[in-house]
């Protein structure tokens, strides 16, 4: 699948699972909500206490799985090595991460105190394959 066409499934799909690997290489998967920034980098926020920002930190090769609200159906997987920002620097990624996925919110600074007390990053994946080719 060109990665252009995955890009533009994400725009429009936003429920998605991530897959990292613990330090022993067991896979460690986590329901996500993941959208495109305007550089075509596949983003996502999370926690610096979460499983999966310490499993990016040793680790940057993802695999994504996502799929529409009705959840069978069409469905991508994306791979690729993803990066971490954190705060203070993730602040404007995170503002634009939310207007993508859902618009304006209601008390910015409520979110960006919310960004800060939950210890947010944003997850940028550069995405190298997508697929499936074929369905079957």
């Amino acid at each position: 699948m060109d990665l252009d066409k995955a890009r533009d499934f994400l725009r429009n799909h936003h429920h998605a699972v991530l897959l990292t690997r613990h330090r022993d290489g067991r896979p460690q998967m986590s329901p996500v909500t993941v959208g495109v920034d305007d550089e075509g980098y596949l983003v996502i926020s999370t926690r610096e206490t979460a499983a999966k920002f310490r499993n990016l930190l040793r680790d940057p090769d993802v695999a994504i799985c996502a799929f529409t609200d009705q959840f069978f159906g069409e469905w991508i997987q994306v791979e690729g090595r993803a990066e971490v920002i954190a705060l203070p620097e993730a602040m404007d990624h995170l503002v634009a991460y939310y207007r993508r996925i859902s618009g304006e919110h209601p008390d910015w600074d409520d979110y960006r105190a919310a960004m800060v007390r939950d210890r947010r990053v944003i997850v940028r994946v550069t995405p190298v394959k997508a697929g499936p080719d074929k369905h079957g």
